[in-house]
């Protein structure tokens, strides 16, 4: 702190006992401790402030950007994508049939495989 050393502190501490007296220097040395507790936690204070606007005005600056590249919508904007617009024009998913399912022959005979799906008559099942 400042470079001051043991040496020169205790220099100090006996200066100031001789000049202001045994009486009074522990209530100077108490409000020396309490002025320096009120300005660090004003500097403290004044730090947080300062963090939180710089945070406050980088969040306002990415949010400037995501809007202007299209990443984000302002709120109450239309969503141009809705969940039930299908851009391949097939059926929704609720009609059609899932895969893992195995599907009946034509001719009734079984499951329809690969051997049969390649016009191969012979059935896997038997």
């Amino acid at each position: 702190m400042f470079g001051i050393g043991f040496p020169e502190l205790l220099l100090i501490a006996v200066i100031a006992l001789v000049v202001i007296g045994p009486q009074r220097l522990p209530d100077l040395a108490r409000a020396l401790g309490r002025g320096f507790a009120e300005f660090r936690r004003a500097t403290d204070e004044l730090k947080q402030t300062f963090e939180e606007e710089t945070r406050a005005a980088r969040s306002q600056e990415l949010r400037q950007k995501l809007l202007a590249e299209g990443k984000i919508r302002p709120p109450g904007a239309v969503d141009p994508y809705p969940p039930e617009a299908n851009a391949d024009g097939e059926s929704s998913p609720a009609t059609a049939t899932p895969l893992s399912e195995p599907t009946l022959a034509a001719t009734g005979d079984g499951p329809v495989t690969a051997a049969t799906a390649a016009g191969h008559p012979k059935s896997t099942h038997g």
